[in-house]
């Protein structure tokens, strides 16, 4: 029953393939089967164009829609990245880049380089020189996971 209706559909099951794709990336966006249903509706394009030509056999449409997969993904993830959409807010969530150039007191003593601050309503490891608590200090970078401030007497 299946492979009556597959050879009866011939080219167009690449294109209800592709339709089916792009109406799943509807209700579960996630823009991956985006580039697939696209590869698809390519591949019944051409489906269309060489459908009586004999090497256009089953086996070479898959290799044709497997490659065009990969190459629309490949695009489509170039296409993502490269948007140029710059954020308005780019330290939106790099809290400890936000503190650089805020100044507070050490609640605890800075020893061996390692001591504590409270900045707002937290409280934040801090690196740099030895100083007793009570100092104030300015912040002057953050660790690249922004889970410790680096920190310098003012």
């Amino acid at each position: 029953m299946i492979a009556g209706i597959v050879a009866e559909l011939g080219p167009w099951n690449w294109m209800l393939l592709g339709f089916v794709l792009l109406i799943l990336e509807i209700f579960a966006p996630g823009v991956f089967m985006l580039w697939i249903g696209i590869a698809a509706l390519l591949t019944g394009t051409l489906s269309l164009q060489l459908w009586d030509w004999a090497p256009w056999t089953w086996q070479v449409q898959v290799l044709v829609f497997l490659v065009l997969a990969l190459a629309s993904a490949y695009v489509g993830k170039r296409i993502v990245r490269n948007n140029g959409d710059d954020s308005d807010q780019p330290l939106l969530n790099r809290r400890g880049a936000q503190m650089i150039g805020r100044t507070a007191t050490l609640t605890e003593p800075i020893r061996e380089g390692r001591g504590r601050i409270k900045l707002g309503d937290t409280t934040w490891r801090v690196t740099g020189p030895d100083l007793p608590a009570g100092t104030r200090v300015r912040v002057t970078g953050a660790d690249a996971a922004d889970l410790e401030l680096v920190v310098e007497p003012v």
